[in-house]
């Protein structure tokens, strides 16, 4: 560790930081032999130093401190400017003491010193350009002497509340929100050389809530600086990125420590990886986090999966960062035990692609079918929202509908080829394993798959040129077409959720999931928020008759909407996919029965019938010869 010991001039920075040295055995350094003659022959005369003067100093003392693995700076570090220049590239953990007095004290001290070049007048022009570092440990001066150094020494040796692993954006962003609720923390992330190195210290120094967090690269350090019962949360990749990290991570541990593991990870590696660390006596939590970068920053929605005496050691924490709902109540809780949390946030994610497809679907027909610019459909959703269908991904939908370069639309810039991280394709499986016809979401998935075949889609289109029927479509039709797709989306997510939660006999309570997702994450909504008030605690949002009424309100404007956009060869896939499961799930007598029949004709596979409704499976044999 650094320590930097701070103060103006007199406030006994040479003295203290020399004895806290010595307790430490730790070498010192007097920040006042780093001074270029010039420099010392300038205070001497009365004169006060420039920034421009400084820079040498402050660069010589930064060099030092690189050299050393521990050591005591007594350097006075009056602006926050200068205390970032001492600590740049520093890749051990680094921490302030500031010296604090009454002026008139100092005074006398500076008037008893012999043989020091700074002179008393000075003074003031220290206590002027002081900035108050907030996350150094503070001391009054007029204390005796070994009082301050005890005191010192318990602080320094006292443990970090709450360690965090992995400082890309999304851990970066959530340590500042950890920082800002007070919380003292530890940071680590790898050492790669010439790819990671010094990612945590820079973070640090870059952003101001974190100054007085310690930056680590060596992992059993920072287990080291922990309180226990150690709380860790990792915001590390999914995958083997986690394993690597568990299994360098576990052995350090203790029994009774908390792992939150902040990532998207699939759920039943979670569950793995909860049963190793159990064996060792460790927590682990499968912790979904959503609302992005800026939602890690403000405040995610937060859906924690796992043992509930584990979940009750990190709630204070994890309820503290994360988002406020309506009545204060945060957007946080414990969703069920095992992998429910991040199988919750998997489907949240499903949602989430359905959601987005449906806009871009709905910017499609306004564009291309009605041959509105992006400005004007950004006023068209501006409309909707107040309407009663606001959202977040509306609301950014027309921010980057504004976005020009160039007086461009940055938009149209883009290519149009979607990616994904895998979470959706993880949803839209889970729905097949568990026989749920969560239709959008997969839908939406295929899009972005069709979307990647980018030189396919164009040659085809030269190769086959179709026949375009312009018909404006209606944007308060289409606003109600949306809404209902929007229902049956969320009925499909809220189903699948109840389907997990009968087979791994997870008891997720719906109405609480709705009610974490009303604030802080990506699909938060008005919709969100009338489903966190209505839907049952379990069971089918649909098997409402006042929903299914709600939802098929719009019915007559989706079919509309869709005659339109076929008739103008748009893709409209999730709409289309909206429409056909409404008919389907109204359709009293499917023709599922062909199927049956089908199956049992070239694989027996056998079929029950209507009119016998106790009788077990039956085959016939379905082929008529002569």
């Amino acid at each position: 560790m650094i320590l930097f010991v701070l103060g103006v001039s007199g406030s006994g920075k040479t003295t203290v930081g020399q004895q806290l040295a010595e307790r430490l055995n730790w070498p010192f350094f007097d920040g006042d032999a780093f001074h270029p003659p010039s420099n010392i022959e300038k205070m001497a005369a009365g004169i006060p130093l420039t920034d421009e003067d400084r820079e040498s100093w402050l660069e010589a003392i930064n060099e030092q401190a690189r050299r050393v693995k521990s050591g005591v700076f007594a350097c006075s570090g009056l602006k926050e400017c200068y205390r970032q220049r001492l600590r740049k590239g520093l890749r051990v953990p680094v921490r302030w003491v500031l010296l604090e007095g009454d002026p008139e004290v100092i005074k006398q001290r500076m008037l008893g010193r012999k043989d020091h070049f700074m002179p008393v007048k000075l003074l003031q022009s220290q206590l002027d350009l002081l900035e108050v570092p907030e996350y150094a440990i503070r001391v009054r001066i007029e204390s005796p002497l070994e009082t301050v150094l005890d005191f010192l020494i318990q602080q320094l040796n006292m443990k970090q509340s709450f360690g965090l692993i992995g400082l890309g954006v999304m851990g970066t962003n959530l340590s500042r929100n950890l920082a800002q609720r007070g919380h003292r923390l530890s940071l680590y992330n790898r050492l790669v050389v010439g790819k990671e190195e010094g990612v945590a210290a820079a973070a640090v120094a870059q952003h101001k809530e974190l100054h007085a967090a310690v930056a680590f690269e060596d992992l059993s350090v920072f287990v080291a600086s922990l309180a226990t019962p150690r709380q860790i949360i990792l915001m590390v990749e999914a995958g083997a990125a986690t394993d690597a990290v568990a299994a360098e991570l576990l052995p350090l541990l203790s029994p009774g420590d908390v792992v939150m593991d902040g990532g998207n990870a699939h759920f039943l590696d979670t569950e793995r990886r909860q049963q190793t660390a159990s064996e060792l006596g460790i927590h682990w939590l499968g912790v979904g986090i959503s609302g992005g970068e800026q939602g890690a920053l403000r405040g995610p929605s937060i859906m924690v999966g796992g043992a509930k005496e584990a979940y009750d050691l990190v709630a204070k924490v994890l309820h503290s960062i994360s988002a406020l709902g309506e009545n204060a109540y945060t957007c946080c809780g414990l969703v069920g035990p095992g992998g429910a949390g991040h199988f919750v946030k998997m489907v949240h994610n499903g949602i989430e692609y359905a959601e987005m497809q449906l806009l871009a679907e709905c910017y499609f027909l306004l564009r291309r079918g009605n041959g509105l610019d992006p400005e004007a459909i950004a006023a068209v959703f501006k409309n909707w929202e107040s309407k009663g269908d606001g959202s977040y991904l509306l609301d950014i939908t027309q921010q980057i509908l504004l976005k020009k370069e160039d007086n461009d639309w940055l938009l149209d810039k883009v290519l149009d080829a979607a990616s994904n991280k895998g979470t959706g394709g993880w949803a839209s499986l889970a729905a097949i394993e568990l026989g749920v016809p969560a239709t959008l979401m997969s839908t939406a998935l295929f899009a972005r798959y069709l979307s990647a075949f980018v030189a396919e889609r164009k040659r085809a289109s030269s190769l086959a040129p179709r026949k375009i029927v312009r018909e404006e479509i209606q944007p308060d039709k289409l606003r109600k077409a949306y809404r209902t797709a929007r229902m049956v989306n969320h009925h499909q997510g809220f189903q699948l959720l109840s389907a997990a939660s009968d087979k791994y006999g997870w008891n997720l309570s719906l109405k609480e999931i709705a009610r974490i997702w009303t604030r802080g994450c990506i699909i938060r909504s008005t919709l969100m928020e009338e489903l966190a008030r209505r839907i049952p605690v379990q069971g089918s949002l649909l098997d409402s008759r006042e929903w299914l009424e709600h939802a098929m309100q719009g019915h007559t404007s989706l079919t509309e909407c869709l005659t339109q956009g076929h008739q103008q060869a748009l893709a409209m896939p999730c709409l289309s996919a909206a429409l056909s499961f409404l008919h389907g799930y109204m359709e009293p007598n499917s023709p599922m029965n062909l199927i049956q029949a089908q199956r049992d004709c070239f694989g027996a596979h056998t079929y029950r019938r209507k009119d016998q409704p106790k009788a077990g499976p039956q085959h016939t044999d379905w082929l008529i010869t002569d």
